[in-house]
């Protein structure tokens, strides 16, 4: 059973040895490791995945090996036991860990809302006092402007004034008038 003589395959390109380069700092380490990526850079990337947190292993659905109750305890049960109860310590501790940051997260919770509560009212605090100085410029632009009208015309407004200022004497005259008829109190009450 003999192949057919195949072709010859060309050479492979060699390639040329690297130098070995001994990093001296964390730097350069990273610096060795970008210029290898990047010698080929149609290659992927190996990214690493988050490691996951260590969580004990689930209880066994089925035990198999239960201690009997008529003969004593072997020379090797004390190993299983005291693997047993490493195993239990620490999923306590696991359990207690977790409830620790859960409660930490709960507070950091509550921390930001506070904290965002007390900067939205710092806000609105600032906007009203933006809003009443705005006002008060309006207000004082317009009064300037109304103060401008009145210096511009100064001969109008003084003859509208004093025919207003005539019409409103007679009005209190007249009120006077109504006055002294009506007694302003009763006696013999």
């Amino acid at each position: 059973n003999m192949a057919a003589p195949s072709a010859p395959r060309p050479p492979r390109p060699r390639k040329e040895p690297q130098p070995l380069v001994i990093p001296r700092s964390a730097a350069e380490e990273q610096r060795l490791r970008l210029e290898r990526l990047m010698r080929n850079p149609e290659k992927t990337v190996p990214i690493p995945e988050k490691l996951n947190e260590w969580a004990p292993r689930p209880p066994p659905e089925f035990v198999r090996d239960v201690m009997g109750s008529s003969a004593g305890a072997g020379s090797g049960e004390f190993h299983v036991y005291r693997h047993l109860r490493r195993r239990e310590y620490q999923r306590q501790d696991f359990m207690d860990a977790m409830a620790e940051k859960q409660r930490l997260d709960e507070e950091f919770q509550k921390k930001l809302e506070r904290n965002k509560m007390i900067a939205e009212e710092q806000t609105a605090k600032r906007r009203r006092k933006r809003q009443k100085l705005k006002e008060k410029k309006l207000q004082a632009k317009k009064n300037k402007l109304e103060q401008k009208k009145r210096e511009k015309e100064p001969d109008q407004s003084q003859e509208r004034g004093s025919s207003e200022d005539d019409e409103e004497d007679s009005k209190e005259e007249e009120e006077k008038e109504d006055d002294a008829e009506e007694p302003s109190f009763v006696m013999g009450r």
